[in-house]
């Protein structure tokens, strides 16, 4: 399997990406992975369909990891083409966060089960031991696929009903027609290897029995141009790559950063890497929710809002949909889409994983992606925030008092 040198990238990047290229080596402690293909995925559908189409036409294996599993909407589709590649004599295996699926009939589960899926809980909420200690914080946030080894699917889309406009319930009780914004991407080449290195550990560390044998790990050539580096974190591991990545590019930025995120509940170091590239003359532009799920990450973010409009910093918040993606741009060239959010859950608690990619033509395109959601947000004026209300002040003090959990 090919990997790259960050020191023959193509005359064809920015100025900047030979430097970004070297942090994020230095910083992930991994490689950037040369000869890929990566195709953006916009909001839940168009995630599904591709999904959809790959598992249809899988030959070896298909495995799948996710917060939420529902058993509803795209979830009962699901069900049906896994059963269906069973019966064809595919592998399938589904690692699921208990806590992130708890609202599932287990009878969903144990359908598959039937029909020859290979399920892992991913620490099981029943078991009453897990109440007692650590653990019980400690979930797998994680959403990947890979099919037949040659496939790769990684982003913030869950398999559930929210990105229908049937289920596009906020934390207010308000529906909006047009269900959550998400970010997903299918990936191509050698970059697969790592996806799928990802789930077999996952699986091995969790899951009571050994992972039914199949071709995993078959050759891959260079289907594309592009570089990628795959950034993943442990529940609980005092090492979150990601995020010491991501601190590296904003701390190395030179013209701008475009950050997605849809809960902001940020470290004090991130914080200071945010303020000290406005400072020094970066464009910094953060695109979060306007309405949420849960109502304290909310509040939490906002209470940091003061401190980054001071610094200069331009914050857009979305209200028509629920804001559910997790991405950033930073200088043209150095992009990400995965399931890490900016918040302490992120980054101390949650299994997660995320694609970085070094190539013009892909920041183009999510950079677009951005523009497009923050002409349908609002932004935030500085002296209407100084001016806002005791009641939210008071909603935003309370909220940031837990932030460490959020």
């Amino acid at each position: 399997m090919p990997t790259s040198s960050i020191l023959t990238l193509p005359r064809r990047l920015a100025p900047a990406a030979p430097d970004h290229a070297t942090l994020l080596v230095r910083h992930l402690g991994g490689p950037l992975l040369a000869g890929n293909r990566v195709a953006l995925l916009e909001d839940g559908p168009a995630t599904f369909d591709a999904m959809f189409a790959a598992i249809d036409a899988a030959r070896d294996h298909i495995n799948i990891e996710s917060y939420i599993v529902e058993d509803t909407g795209p979830g009962e589709e699901l069900a049906l083409r896994l059963m269906a590649r069973c019966r064809a004599g595919v592998r399938v295996n589904l690692l699921f966060d208990s806590f992130g699926s708890w609202r599932t009939s287990p009878a969903f589960f144990e359908r598959l089960r039937r029909s020859g899926v290979g399920l892992c809980e991913y620490n099981p909420v029943q078991r009453w031991r897990l109440w007692l200690g650590q653990a019980l914080h400690l979930r797998d946030h994680r959403k990947l696929m890979v099919v037949d080894g040659r496939i790769g699917f990684i982003g913030g889309v869950n398999i559930s009903k929210v990105y229908s406009s049937a289920g596009a319930l906020t934390g207010t009780g308000e529906r909006h027609p047009q269900g959550w914004r998400d970010l997903h991407v299918r990936v191509e080449g050698p970059a697969v290897s790592r996806l799928q290195r990802l789930f077999v550990g996952h699986w091995k560390r969790h899951a009571g029995f050994a992972l039914p044998s199949a071709h995993y790990f078959p050759p891959l050539a260079v289907v594309g141009t592009q570089r990628v580096a795959v950034a993943a974190s442990d529940a609980g591991a005092r090492r979150n790559p990601y995020y010491s990545a991501l601190l590296a590019a904003i701390d190395g930025a030179r013209s701008s950063v475009m950050l997605t995120t849809a809960y902001l509940v940020p470290p004090r170091r991130l914080i200071r890497a945010l303020v000290r590239a406005a400072q020094r003359g970066v464009a910094i532009e953060l695109l979060l929710p306007g309405v949420s799920d849960f109502w304290a990450p909310l509040q939490a973010g906002r209470s940091h809002y003061a401190q980054l409009l001071r610094a200069g910093i331009r914050i857009h918040e979305r209200h028509d949909r629920l804001l559910h993606a997790k991405a950033c741009v930073i200088d043209g060239v150095w992009s990400s889409v995965g399931s890490s959010n900016v918040d302490w859950r992120s980054v101390l608690h949650n299994a997660e994983a995320d694609l970085v990619v070094l190539d013009e033509r892909f920041a183009r395109e999510l950079e677009q992606v951005f523009r497009t959601d923050v002409a349908r947000a609002i932004t935030i004026d500085p002296a209407a925030w100084a001016s806002r209300n005791g009641w939210r002040r008071v909603q935003e003090s309370v909220a940031r008092r837990f932030e460490f959990f959020l």
